[in-house]
């Protein structure tokens, strides 16, 4: 049975702030280094960047050879006690991550150990890479090293995606930046071509073929992201998030619901629908699930923004009444909303909890997301690692469809964003 050791380490500066990981395969025998991953993941906490380690180590481990044994060694005690058995996994943000490691592999071929800090120095400097090339504004990829040939991985600065694609297939040309690089590189050094999920060997004897030829990652968990129809509210322009009212749907609102369910239909790809707990999301989610046989799981993740005490009013009216917060919320992310409201740092933090909660959930499936403008927006935001103030760039349309997908190298692919063709 052949042995691999994973090393993984996971940082975040600020607890929770800009966060990301690092992880290596080596060989147990040899101490060959077989594959590296890192990642930069947005805002997130210090244990979900190590989970988010351990996990991507366990899954380049699996894709070299899913009948290996495993000995994991990481310097985070609580992730080592966690998944050794000793200790239970209470944090709601850790328990998807926690089950999804243990998947990988049975239980009695994984092992683990705690290591000091300075014995865990490649992991660390991946999951400072990642996090460095996050600041910059790239989207880190990972050094990865495949068992078959030379580096590749690294930041990608954007590859096109087919924008018109929101199914859950196998991934095609076209899809998944990391495995569009990777390929590309080992297609261009005349290399043997990379399968798994990220950097696993592929058959033997199999030549990569010039051009774009994506590494086989397996269909993606894709996300649909809808943003429910109008409420009363909307053409208003009025801030309307988790503190308010909570309106429901307008006639056309509904109107829009029925739209969107019909053109859902007709493309056939959603497995299952989950829903904010709000009133205007829950009733697009069941317009639509209805028309397509499934029922609605609610997350409170999903939630809208809280604004507090600007709720139901217009931006002119919060520049008028509160002028220094409104200027303060539109330089920092970390600035509330007046009266206790909920910033965007606290958003995105909620938000990739439950991003990983619902990708270790819904691995390879295709699932509508109905939600709001911030969580979509928070969305696309950290899938494409850009600043927080990227949020006000972007134009969110009632109704509208987007949708981003989560390779099982750990890469994100944003395949589409406000899409109302289907309201014309």
């Amino acid at each position: 049975m052949r042995e691999f050791i994973v090393e993984a380490d996971g940082g975040s500066r600020g607890n929770p702030g800009p966060a990301g990981y690092g992880a290596v395969v080596l060989d147990a025998a040899t101490g060959e280094t077989l594959a590296e991953r890192a990642e930069y993941l947005g805002v997130a906490t210090n244990n979900v960047a190590e989970y988010r380690g351990l996990l991507a180590g366990l899954r380049a481990a699996h894709a070299l050879d899913p009948s290996a044994a495993v000995h994991v060694r990481m310097d985070s005690k609580l992730v080592v006690e966690q998944m050794s058995g000793r200790w239970k996994v209470k944090h709601p943000d850790l328990k998807p991550l926690a089950t999804a490691a243990a998947r990988e592999f049975p239980a009695g071929r994984v092992t683990y150990e705690w290591i000091p800090r300075e014995r865990n120095k490649h992991a660390d400097r991946l999951a400072n890479e990642a996090m460095d090339a996050g600041a910059r504004g790239e989207q880190w990829s990972g050094p990865s090293l495949d068992a078959l040939g030379g580096p590749s991985g690294g930041p990608v600065p954007g590859t096109g995606t087919d924008a018109s694609s929101i199914s859950g297939g196998p991934a095609s040309a076209g899809t998944g930046a990391g495995a569009d690089v990777r390929a590309a590189r080992a297609a261009a050094a005349g290399g043997v071509a990379a399968s798994g999920a990220g950097g696993g060997p592929g058959p033997a004897g199999a030549v990569a073929t010039p051009g774009w030829a994506p590494a086989d990652l397996g269909a993606p968990a894709t996300f649909v992201l809808l943003r429910h129809g109008e409420t009363p509210l909307t053409p208003q322009k009025r801030f309307s998030g988790s503190g308010g009212t909570d309106p429901s749907l307008s006639g056309v609102g509904r109107e829009q619901a029925e739209k969107v369910a019909a053109a859902l239909a007709r493309r056939g790809t959603v497995q299952a629908v989950v829903s904010s707990p709000l009133a205007r999301t829950r009733e697009t989610a069941g317009v639509v699930a209805a028309r397509l046989g499934l029922d609605v799981t609610v997350e409170e993740g999903l939630r809208e923004t809280d604004f507090g005490a600007w709720e139901g009013l217009t931006f002119g009216e919060v520049r008028e009444r509160y002028p220094d917060d409104l200027n303060a919320w539109l330089a920092s992310p970390d600035a509330e909303p007046t009266g206790g409201g909920e910033s965007f740092a606290a958003t995105a933090v909620r938000i990739a909890a439950t991003r990983d909660k619902l990708v270790a959930a819904h691995a390879g499936r295709t699932v509508l997301l109905v939600t709001h403008v911030t969580p979509i927006k928070t969305f696309v935001q950290l899938a494409l690692g850009a600043p927080p103030e990227s949020l006000f760039r972007m134009e969110l349309s009632a109704a509208s469809l987007s949708a981003v997908a989560y390779y099982a190298d750990g890469n994100a692919s944003v395949r589409l964003f406000n899409d109302t063709s289907h309201l014309r």
